[in-house]
């Protein structure tokens, strides 16, 4: 069986596609329905983007990792906050003790903002950003320091996540309830259609849900389900599908079964692209397009012989080449321990390098199209994403099955079922179930400074003792206006945001008009 359960054949041959018409399902790289990929050349006009993950600490450290990075080969940014910055707290706050710095870096203002882009070039590097709840301040800080650097708005290229549904499913950074939490996002895509339009304005998460526990089935289909939901709600404000559906862009996750990894980027790919032809009647092909970035599984990382973490690493990666991904991320041997350290940094960097330049994966266009299996895989897959996609549609869409914990409690299911099939032995983890030998390599681990906190919590005090208060309360008070109303917060939120009004005084602003979510026990 593959870990979504597909009942595997000893061999593959003819029959197992005969049902399957191949032109059209397949078609040609870079046109409908985007099987074999987005792009007619893939990896023979330009390599995936290497965009490795890096945040921690103060927003000087996470700059130098992200020049160490770029100095070392890495062709665009990736930046993760801390838990305060993902749920809208000033690293002052009480809520934010022994947290701030921790698995991210702390971001509480435009100043914060400044050190950490502090000599980069905005107008050559693209930026991705996993930042939800509070994806909309975050991007407006970007811009202002994009225009402190006399890049404009439309100049900027990146990506936020701004995923807010998948973190009611499966990871918990949320503030405010899925409804209004929606409209953020919609107020977003508007924002950069007119403002920032080379920006991705969201990056639908199938990652975290992956790393809950879903099968590869479950990934695709129900992150498809949420990019539905956000197609309906930015159609239902009124906004045209040809200004916003090409700036969709999406994640997903790399595990060890490398068949079945690969089927599954490819059966996206073809299934939403049928999606957005059939539901919503796209005709632009860039509305149609499923372009994704991948990383590789952090749930697969094992603490226990940690350098066999370089080995899944590896296989992972392949998958997502294979598999047609935009960008990569791999992660570093030792993150079952900590943050990665910058030997493992380099090492995950160098496994895509030696990909992209020395494995042939990139030398020709989908190369394992035509394969019995991967079709017959790509088709099952598919086959039984629609399958939920019919059973999301019948609870009246994503948001109301995840009101209802219809996706939660299936992920919680497959997590269940794959813990105790490693209990019994059925599933091999080297090195934790199976060939557990007593070894263990030794690995540094990253280390956390407690000074770090102390600093941040002195800097906000800081910046919220020298600024203009009468001015930061002004904005403050128009972006609640806007929000009680229907007025594009984001206008009013840069405003705040540019007299140095912080993410937290900003967040509890949208708190005070939105309330807080408490899911249902």
């Amino acid at each position: 069986m593959t870990d979504s359960g597909i009942e595997i054949h000893p061999v593959y041959g003819p029959e197992d596609l005969a049902s399957f018409d191949e032109a059209s399902a397949l078609g040609s790289p870079g046109r409908y329905p985007f099987t074999r990929g987005v792009h007619p050349t893939m990896y023979r006009g330009r390599l995936w983007t290497m965009r490795q993950y890096a945040g921690f600490g103060t927003a000087e450290a996470t700059n130098q990792r992200f020049k160490f990075l770029l100095g070392a080969g890495q062709t665009g940014l990736s930046c993760a906050f801390d838990l305060p910055t993902q749920m809208g707290f000033d690293a002052d706050h009480p809520r934010a003790e022994g947290e701030v710095g921790k698995v991210g870096v702390a971001i509480s203002s435009i100043d914060d903002m400044r050190l950490l882009l502090a000599d980069l070039p905005l107008d050559e590097v693209t930026t991705s950003m996993t930042i939800n709840a509070t994806a909309s301040t975050l991007l407006l800080l970007y811009q202002l320091v994009g225009e402190d650097q006399g890049v404009a708005g439309h100049q900027l290229r990146g990506t936020i996540q701004n995923d807010i549904l998948k973190e009611y499913v499966a990871r918990g950074t949320y503030i405010y309830p899925p409804r209004p939490s929606m409209r953020l996002i919609v107020d977003t895509f508007a924002y950069c259609a007119k403002e920032m339009p080379q920006w991705n304005t969201i990056s639908i998460s199938g990652y975290h849900i992956r790393e809950a526990g879903s099968t590869a089935v479950q990934e695709i289909a129900f992150t498809l389900a949420n990019g539905v939901a956000y197609v309906e709600a930015a159609l239902a404000a009124g906004l045209a599908l040809e200004d916003f559906a090409p700036r969709l862009s999406f994640f997903f996750n790399a595990h060890n079964n490398l068949f079945e990894e690969v089927a599954k980027y490819r059966a996206a790919r073809r299934l939403w692209a049928s999606i957005m032809a059939t539901r919503f009647h796209a005709t632009d092909p860039k509305a149609m397009m499923l372009r994704f970035h991948t990383q590789t599984g952090g749930s697969t990382l094992t603490a226990q012989q940690p350098e066999n973490n370089i080995v899944r690493v590896t296989v992972q990666a392949l998958a997502a080449a294979l598999g047609g991904t935009q960008s990569l991320h791999t992660n570093g041997f030792d993150e079952a321990l900590g943050l990665p350290t910058e030997r493992a940094a380099r090492l995950a960097l160098r496994t895509q390098q030696i990909l992209g330049y020395e494995s042939g994966v990139a030398d020709t266009v989908d190369p394992l199209a035509g394969s019995y299996y991967v079709e017959s895989l790509t088709n099952e897959v598919e086959s039984r994403a629609r399958e939920y996609l019919a059973a999301i549609d019948e609870r009246g869409g994503a948001v109301a099955a995840i009101e209802a914990g219809y996706m939660q409690n299936e992920i919680e299911t497959a997590a269940y079922e794959f813990a105790r099939a490693v209990d019994r032995g059925d599933k091999v983890v080297v090195g934790v179930n199976r060939f557990a030998d007593g070894e263990s390599s030794a690995a540094d681990v990253f280390p956390i400074d407690p000074q770090n906190q102390r600093d941040q919590v002195h800097r906000v005090r800081e910046l919220k003792a020298a600024r203009d208060q009468d001015g930061v309360d002004t904005a403050l008070r128009d972006l609640e206006t806007a929000a009680r109303g229907s007025a594009n917060v984001l206008y009013p939120m840069k405003v705040a945001l540019s007299r140095r009004a912080t993410l937290g005084e900003v967040s509890d602003v949208l708190r005070g008009v939105f309330g807080e979510y408490h899911p249902q026990s």
